[in-house]
């Protein structure tokens, strides 16, 4: 645009020379009459100019006002601050494990910002194929090491089942890769214990996948309790029914109804209360499939209720059935000094039916745990994406998985022994000859001159985030 103006202005200025070298020709037969035509040519001349000038600084400078490119800025899910991502940084990410959780995690790290997906890894080495040609990922295997140890992964998401996390973990970070890992990260205290461990001692970050705490229904409750909407909390009250019972084989071995199931509801609990809990009373039965009645411990519940004592007086009360005839049941109540707040349960529609006999929604509730948390499990991935970008504390830590499985295996122990137990009894049995080599021991039979600790993170090395804050705020004191 710029040249084609010049361009036109070149042209005016031949124009003009060219009518006044004719003028002064024929100057002496038409002095009068060329003077005048010239004057008024010059001040048509003049006004053309004016409107070409101006229209040079309007483009020229169109430019110089407008909003330059901005780095990528959106609303996180943790924080209602803008986040700003470094364009120039890019995560690049390896998945373990491609069956539903996986392939959840999968979309959602190839919606977050400035991370790719580079590999994928699943035992039948048909569905890393499929997945990555879904998704775009260039590379899959059969082996999860290939994913751990290639040279182009930053993170590995551990989407495996269970039994495999610890290991993977470890693995993870000696080859110092950042983790995000499904709960559990293991199956026993002391392999938990030792493979945050060894996160903290590569320095590579760790998050531990509860998703529910990124849910908006759960995570609105949580705002309006530190904003004390409500008042100082008195109790809080959580429910979680499944549609329909899992089949035997997945409830054998798969460490019982508080491991398994009540692990979400007891996590969130302290998430709400937001302190570490004192102690828990809870209690099993068994009322829908009598098949799993032959099983060991809490295997044999499909029905369970706990109490948990928290600081200052707050309760916690909390149920859980594998079976519910309406629908994915997951609501939770807080009451406090000056009201109450309490959620519902999420519906794939808002439509309701009105008749002369009924009266409500008009479908069920979402029947299915990916179905009821689908943006839950997407926003969790995404906070660890941004986490990594911007180099920020991840939102759910290792110690937060460590706390969960304390809290469950303490309501194990209390409904095999009806009655009350402190998490520190869970805690004290834990000894570790090192950070990274621990053992559950049976109370009061330990090493000479070992003194057990009571506070889980005692049991801990500082995380790579921690380290971070320590060393920033000593450079402050020094500064200062």
């Amino acid at each position: 645009i710029i040249i084609i103006i010049s361009v036109s202005l070149w042209n005016e200025a031949k124009q003009t020379l060219f009518i006044f070298l004719s003028l002064h020709n024929n100057l002496h037969s038409s002095k009068g009459c060329s003077l005048q035509i010239f004057l008024s040519y010059i001040q048509l001349t003049k006004m053309k100019l004016a409107i070409l000038s101006i229209l040079t600084f309007t483009v020229t400078n169109a430019y110089a006002f407008s909003v330059a490119p901005a780095t990528y800025v959106r609303q996180t899910a943790l924080k209602m601050t803008p986040v700003e991502s470094d364009k120039s940084k890019e995560i690049r990410v390896g998945v373990i494990g491609c069956g539903r959780i996986g392939i959840v995690h999968l979309g959602a790290i190839t919606k977050a910002p400035n991370v790719r997906p580079v590999i994928v890894s699943n035992p039948t080495v048909s569905k890393a194929e499929n997945a990555a040609t879904q998704f775009g990922v260039p590379k899959f295997t059969s082996d999860p090491m290939d994913v751990i140890t290639d040279p182009d992964v930053d993170a590995v998401w551990i989407c495996s089942p269970s039994s495999f996390h610890a290991e993977q973990i470890k693995a993870c970070a000696a080859n110092g890769k950042h983790v995000f890992c499904e709960k559990p990260l293991a199956t026993d205290l002391a392999a938990t214990v030792e493979a945050i461990n060894a996160c903290n001692e590569a320095g590579v970050k760790l998050m531990t996948g509860l998703q529910r705490r990124f849910d908006p229904n759960f995570r609105r409750v949580k705002t309006a309790i530190e904003n004390k909407e409500v008042g100082e909390t008195i109790v809080i009250k959580l429910c979680s029914r499944d549609p329909s019972p899992p089949p035997f084989e997945y409830v054998k071995g798969g460490g019982g109804i508080f491991a398994d199931m009540a692990v979400h509801d007891l996590d969130m609990s302290r998430f709400l209360a937001g302190q570490d809990p004192i102690d828990i009373l809870a209690i099993g039965s068994c009322h829908i499939d009598k098949s799993i009645e032959t099983l060991e411990g809490s295997e044999a519940f499909d029905t369970a209720s706990c109490i948990v004592r928290y600081p200052n007086g707050v309760q916690a009360i909390i149920d859980v059935c594998r079976q519910s005839s309406y629908g994915y049941d997951q609501r939770a109540e807080v009451l406090g000094t000056s009201g109450m707040i309490a959620t519902d349960n999420v519906y794939p529609n808002t439509a309701k039916i009105y008749k002369s006999h009924f009266t409500g929604n008009a479908d069920m509730p979402y029947d299915f745990f990916l179905s009821r948390y689908n943006e839950a499990y997407v926003t969790e991935t995404i906070a660890f994406c941004e986490s990594l970008v911007n180099d920020t504390p991840v939102p759910c830590t290792g110690q937060d998985g460590l706390a969960a499985l304390i809290m469950a295996l303490a309501a194990d122990k209390s409904a095999a022994e009806n009655r009350w137990v402190s998490f520190k009894e869970i805690v004290e049995s834990v000894y570790c000859s090192d950070p990274q080599h621990c053992e559950v021991l049976p109370m009061n039979i330990f090493p000479e001159g070992f003194h057990p600790v009571s506070d889980p993170r005692e049991l801990l090395t500082d995380d790579v985030d921690t380290k971070k804050m320590k060393e920033s705020l000593k450079e402050s004191a020094v500064n200062a």
